[in-house]
């Protein structure tokens, strides 16, 4: 096992848990930064993969990728998605005596249950819309009576980013709750003040008791350009959001370090990455929503913007030691455009892109074969600059009857604050 970051050596083996565009992406830096690393790709995909061995696991067997990091010898797994920290990975690893980037099943929860989360903000003091939580639809009836304009309609459970309805009026808020409960046997639903102001994705390392903030981000969760159309799980996203360093000391003392403590103090403690979805009122920062993970695609415009040595970072987690690590970020912006399959969100089509492995000036990361397919990525001196850069290496990628936003980053909506 890895005692010391600095003294990796080249039997050094690296599991990263999960199949798409960020899982690449986390592949893509410690290639970078660690090229001697061996690395682990459970499943991997055809972007990923030629950066290390593919395996034939899925990201949700938890019990079988604790048994293969056993028998491979695994210094470290990094887990990309919320599914398998929700079902306990970590929790299967630390029986067995195995290092894992990410947190308890316990901790997790932050993320599964939003109707948990929002409890869990109310006993602690982070700041957030009001809401209530319900278990049927006539609890939901009852509960809009509470509401002075139409709430947001969120499911509980985990929905991959795209659980979540914006209701105009109550008819369409009580249809939303009607659709979560055909859907599920135990459902719950939550139902939130809409609020008003522009959105940040707002990700820290944490070690349990410290958190690194990282630059913050936006991203575009609408599926046509002007935030038109369904939900998605992410359509691009940019970093560094323009924010004054006052707000971002709001975000680390009045939600991730209240959050830590919280969860500590209910033993619970975070280790991995602790991702508050923020709503920027005209009053100051709120919670959306605690996801336990990289975004994505956030994560596709900030791995490119970090210039410490990603596996020291993630190890310093492990550890305990985070306080002891610096953790540098390039003064630059980065842009990060994703490319869907026709149908998407709803019906995906199979498809293959084609013309992604040489961007000149960018970084393709690969996503699955339906759905998001791609995200480029792009540096620049500015936001102009990145977003340039990225859009004209999206232009030489072929995607018959693909789908994307050309809108990614066309203004910082943090400075311009965009309601």
């Amino acid at each position: 096992m890895l005692e010391h970051a600095a003294t990796i050596v080249q039997s050094v083996k690296v599991l990263i848990v999960g199949g798409g565009a960020r899982e690449h992406a986390l592949a893509w830096k410690i290639n970078r930064d660690r090229p001697e690393v061996e690395l682990l790709l459970a499943p991997g995909n055809d972007g990923s993969g030629q950066l290390g061995r593919r395996l034939a696991a899925a990201a949700e067997d938890v019990e079988g990728l604790a048994r293969l990091a056993g028998d491979e010898s695994v210094d470290l797994t990094v887990v990309g998605p919320e599914g398998p920290l929700a079902a306990g990975i970590a929790d299967a690893f630390a029986a067995r005596g195995l290092r894992l980037f990410g947190p308890s099943a316990a901790a997790a929860q932050i993320e599964a249950s939003k109707a948990w989360a929002k409890g869990f903000m109310e006993r602690h003091g982070i700041p957030t819309a009001r809401f209530a939580s319900c278990a049927s639809l006539a609890e939901v009836e009852v509960a809009l009576a509470s509401f002075d304009a139409p709430p947001v309609v969120k499911d509980d459970a985990l929905a991959g980013g795209k659980g979540v309805t914006v209701a105009e009026t109550f008819e369409e808020a009580v249809a939303a709750a009607s659709a979560i409960f055909e859907g599920q046997r135990a459902a719950r639903v939550v139902l939130e003040e809409r609020l008003r102001g522009y959105e940040l994705s707002a990700m820290a390392f944490c070690d349990g008791c410290s958190a690194s903030l990282m630059p913050l981000a936006c991203d575009y969760k609408r599926l046509s350009d002007g935030d038109r159309g369904p939900n998605t799980g992410g359509m691009g996203a940019y970093a560094p959001a323009g924010v004054s360093h006052a707000l971002r000391a709001r975000i680390v003392s009045e939600i991730v370090e209240p959050a830590l403590r919280g969860l500590a103090a209910e033993g619970r403690p975070f280790t991995g990455v602790l991702y508050p979805g923020l709503m920027i009122a005209p009053d100051g920062p709120k919670v959306l929503e605690f996801n336990c993970r990289f975004g994505d695609p956030e994560a596709e415009a900030l791995l490119p913007l970090l210039d410490s040595d990603l596996l020291d970072v993630l190890l310093a987690c492990t550890r305990g030691r985070l306080a002891e690590q610096e953790v540098r970020w390039a003064d630059r912006a980065c842009c990060a455009v994703v490319l869907a399959s026709a149908g998407y969100p709803d019906k995906p089509e199979l498809a293959q892109p084609r013309g992604w492995q040489e961007l000149a000036g960018a970084v393709a990361f690969r996503g699955g074969a339906g759905g998001r397919l791609l995200t480029v990525s792009a540096l620049g001196s500015s936001l102009a600059g990145a977003r340039a850069r990225a859009y004209a290496a999206v232009a030489s990628v072929e995607l018959p009857g693909g789908q994307y936003r050309t809108d990614i980053g066309a203004f910082d909506r943090a400075a311009a604050g965009y309601p």
